[in-house]
């Protein structure tokens, strides 16, 4: 066989993604998916939990959100969107069932044959249903260790027929969990809004503009990534995802019990202990606007691991695609001046279709000099 085709051969068996690799016994990782040595995970061979020092997350609890501590609540809650652009929500009403369905369905989901999970490979952003490997497989220099599912979940009544249908219970279980996890994204944005003295405490102090903006979120975007790590031959040559921001409002991350995600906090990469039927949720960039910066979007990491395979559902929320996002006017006087641009889903997707998407390079193109 000629280099080319060799070549050919090869790309074309990254292009099939990670869970494949595994499955065919790759012992040793393929150099496209190895890192420059300044991008890889600093692992101490000698100490190797030196460099995963574990951070518990600021926790609020849901359940006191709505009872007579709801002012202490929130203000822990604007102290870590503002020091963390993290937290864990406990207590969250969403029923231990559909977690552990989606955790389930998810799983059997990546267990199916190649040939069935690659009938819904796609290079379009906009289908509603995408699955894939890497960040995106296209264009990516180097890929991460990571394959996707992506599902496209507003309007639900549009995109579940073209869902994938096997395993035969996915869509039912998998809409189950979409209209759950909007019903908390919608909680959790009221208590944000309240917090940013955006939103009314009570009733009485609610107006029409409270009201619109609400209106926005529930007829906004939501779209869920099952994102599958399978165990990795070299975890320390490569990343499951690199570091990136979210581009949406909120992110409300299930993740099983394998630790994986890591957040840069004070200059340094800190490891999320996963805590059990919890949900991480982040801003993402599109708060950092809304917020004129008050609420930071912080770039995270995800890392794999040599033995046990990881699997995680991320459920990205923000106000309709076609709406133009931009510092709400109540956050800008004399002494926080507007930092950002207006921006819309469009913008966003024709930036990562023409570059690697890269930290927080997005959102650095938003901001106002």
């Amino acid at each position: 066989m000629c280099p080319s085709a060799m070549a050919l051969t090869n790309d074309d068996e990254f292009q099939k993604g990670v869970k494949h690799l595994f499955e065919n016994g790759v012992s040793k990782l393929p150099n496209k998916y190895i890192l420059p040595v300044s991008d890889r995970p600093k692992v101490d061979k000698e100490h190797p939990n030196a460099t995963k020092s574990s951070l518990k997350l600021p926790v609020i609890d849901f359940a006191e959100l709505q009872g007579p501590n709801r002012s202490e609540v929130l203000n822990s809650l604007s102290s870590a969107c503002e020091e963390y652009g993290f937290f864990q929500v406990v207590n969250h009403g969403i029923p231990i069932e559909a977690i552990r369905s989606m955790i389930d369905v998810s799983t059997r989901f990546f267990g199916l044959p190649y040939e069935e999970r690659a009938k819904y490979m796609s290079s379009d952003m906009t289908s509603p249903v995408r699955y894939g490997t890497s960040l995106n497989q296209r264009k990516d220099s180097v890929f991460c260790w990571r394959d996707f599912l992506k599902l496209v979940c507003h309007p639900l009544s549009d995109v579940l027929p073209h869902w994938p249908s096997c395993p035969m219970d996915f869509r039912e279980v998998a809409a189950t969990y979409a209209r759950e996890t909007k019903w908390l994204f919608i909680r959790i944005t009221e208590a944000i809004l309240e917090s940013l003295g955006l939103w009314g405490a009570t009733t009485e102090e609610k107006t029409e503009e409270d009201d619109e903006i609400l209106k926005q979120f529930h007829d906004g975007s939501q779209l869920m990534v099952v994102n599958c790590f399978p165990p990795c031959p070299e975890p320390d040559l490569t990343l499951g995802m690199p570091p990136h921001s979210d581009y949406g409002f909120l992110t409300l991350l299930l993740q099983d019990e394998v630790e994986g995600l890591q957040i840069q906090y004070k200059g340094k990469w800190i490891t999320v202990e996963p805590m059990p039927n919890s949900f991480v949720v982040n801003v993402g960039d599109h708060l950092e606007i809304f917020s004129n910066g008050r609420y930071k979007s912080v770039l995270h990491r995800v890392f794999v691991n040599p033995a046990k395979p990881r699997l995680s559902v991320a459920s990205l929320h923000s106000l309709p695609f076609n709406c133009m996002v931009g510092p709400s006017p109540k956050l800008i006087d004399q002494v926080n001046p507007r930092r950002y641009k207006d921006t819309d889903f469009a913008t966003f997707l024709e930036y990562i279709s023409s570059c690697e998407p890269k930290k927080k390079n997005f959102l650095e193109s938003r901001k106002l000099t």
